[in-house]
């Protein structure tokens, strides 16, 4: 299993780097599907945005907008899964109406890398309650009740960190759980490979 964890993407050269070691074949050779929710012009543009940063290093490079999706049973096999970030809850939601969950879980057992950005990385772990912790939390907006993340990791990842603005909160908020809290700031990344987890 191969995960990396992010805020803000592959921006970072040294995520990008440690990105394509967790890879270890040319993307020019490998097909990535990015997987987004994008309800606004906001969030087509980081859609977009995306999808540049993932083709320009040579991926063949398909989008799943969840909006306008109407099934997955067409969806081939891909080396990356990118997951896009967004409001964490209502993405989770729609997630699961489309049986994407499954779908990701088996890709990655096959040996696809898993990519998240944000709302993505949250999503990976044991549970999306840290999505609505704190001063900059996500709104629940879509009544979802059962927060289960896909728990590829049992690390919690609280993203965008600014230690001045959120390190109280992230203290506040292990406390409250079992599971282990990892936060990251956009510049920074955590690698999981073959449960062994390392920060970039």
């Amino acid at each position: 299993m191969k995960l990396l964890l992010t805020s803000a993407g592959l921006a970072n050269e040294n995520i990008k780097e440690g990105f394509l070691k967790l890879l270890g074949k040319k993307p020019e050779t490998c097909t990535a599907l990015i997987i987004a929710y994008g309800q606004n012009s906001e969030e087509d543009f980081y859609i977009n945005k995306a999808k540049e940063e993932v083709e320009r290093l040579g991926f063949m490079t398909i989008v799943l907008n969840m909006n306008d999706c109407p099934g997955i049973s067409t969806l081939p096999d891909f080396d990356v899964i990118y997951v896009c970030g967004g409001n964490t809850f209502a993405i989770l939601k729609k997630m699961r109406e489309l049986g994407l969950p499954e779908y990701i879980k088996k890709q990655i057992e096959i040996g696809a890398v898993y990519v998240g950005v944000s709302a993505g990385s949250i999503i990976a772990g044991p549970d999306i309650k840290i999505a609505g912790w704190g001063v900059d939390a996500d709104m629940n907006d879509v009544g979802l009740t059962d927060t289960q993340g896909f728990k590829l990791t049992n690390i919690s990842t609280y993203v965008h960190y600014d230690a001045e603005r959120h390190f109280q909160e992230v203290e506040d908020f292990k406390k409250t759980v079992e599971y282990p809290v990892q936060a990251i700031t956009n510049d920074q990344a955590i690698v999981i490979e073959n449960g062994e987890s390392a920060e970039i």
